[in-house]
């Protein structure tokens, strides 16, 4: 599906792209405490093959994911989405959609058997997108904190 004339989705691979995706990334993920330290968070995560796209509109990033392919004993060659937020501003514009359209279009172009998230019990709003998307819960994620 083609993507709407003023929506650009770009893979984030130079420091500089991937500071572009700071802010909007800042709004799931509060622990993070710069923009250096995403980069340099987002560039070790690189090295171990994460990939950190974003949805442009008319310059501006409105919509960032960071995903990975990988192979699970549970379920095949999997693309697993570490993290996707769109910008408070730009909520239920259809932002979101587009984004997961395309990583899931990603996944199956990479002949993925599964494609899954994990996303935070606090997130309601998500959780009724996904539903609505067709995902479903499969399984609880647990969690212990070791610092």
């Amino acid at each position: 599906m083609p993507l709407p004339q003023s929506a650009e989705i770009h893979l984030a691979t130079t420091p500089e792209s991937i500071a572009r995706c700071f802010a909007v990334m800042h709004e799931l993920r509060t622990g993070l405490s710069s923009a250096e330290e995403f980069v340099a968070r987002v560039q070790q995560q690189q090295a171990e093959g994460f990939q950190l796209a974003y949805l442009e509109r008319e310059g501006e990033v409105v919509t960032v994911t960071g995903f990975r392919v990988q192979h699970m004993l549970a379920t095949g060659l999997t693309m697993y989405v570490d993290d996707l937020v769109t910008g408070d501003a730009f909520r239920s514009q259809g932002n979101g959609k587009i984004m997961l359209d395309w990583l899931i279009e990603q996944a199956r172009e990479q002949g993925c058997d599964m494609f899954s998230l994990d996303s935070g019990t606090q997130r309601r709003d998500a959780h009724a997108f996904y539903l609505r998307e067709r995902m479903r819960i499969s399984s609880f994620h647990f969690a212990l904190p070791l610092k």
